[in-house]
C-alpha cells in the first residue's frame, strides 16, 4: 500500500522562502509522477506542480511559476517543493500525490495516492 507523508510546512512571512518534502513508502517514487496539490481556506484543491517518471519535464501552476521548483530523489523516494518569494495567497493545506502511469494531469482527480497534507501559513 503506497503511503505519502508530508513536511516542512508551518508559519512564515511573505518574502521567506521553504522546502516542502514527501516520503513515499509502500513502492518507488521514480514509478509514479508526482505531484503537489494546495487548498485554501474556503476554496478546492488547486494544481501547484507536478514531475514526470521518466524524464525532468515539469509543469507549475502560473502563480508558483518561475519561484517554484519540484524536484525528486529517487534513491530516498522522496519528492520536494522549494518555494520562494512566498505570497500571503500560497497559504493552504499542501498536499503530495501520486499518480500511476506517465501523463502529468493537472486534475487533483486523476491522482491515485494522496498524503493527508501540511498547513503552510504566509503572513503579510
Amino acid at each position: 500500500q503506497v503511503q505519502l507523508v508530508e513536511s516542512g510546512g508551518g508559519i512564515l512571512q511573505a518574502g521567506d522562502s521553504l522546502r516542502l518534502s514527501c516520503l513515499l513508502s509502500g513502492g518507488s517514487v521514480s514509478n509514479y509522477v508526482m505531484g503537489w496539490f494546495r487548498q485554501a481556506p474556503g476554496k478546492e484543491r488547486e494544481f501547484v506542480a507536478n514531475i514526470a517518471r521518466l524524464s525532468d519535464r515539469r509543469n507549475y501552476e502560473d502563480s508558483v511559476k518561475g519561484r517554484s521548483i519540484i524536484s525528486r530523489y529517487n534513491a530516498e523516494n522522496m519528492l520536494y517543493l522549494q518555494m520562494n518569494s512566498l505570497k500571503v495567497e500560497d497559504t493552504g493545506v499542501y498536499y503530495c500525490a501520486a499518480k500511476i502511469g506517465y501523463s502529468l494531469p493537472s486534475v487533483a482527480q486523476e491522482y491515485d495516492y494522496w498524503g493527508q497534507g501540511t498547513l503552510v501559513t504566509v503572513s503579510s
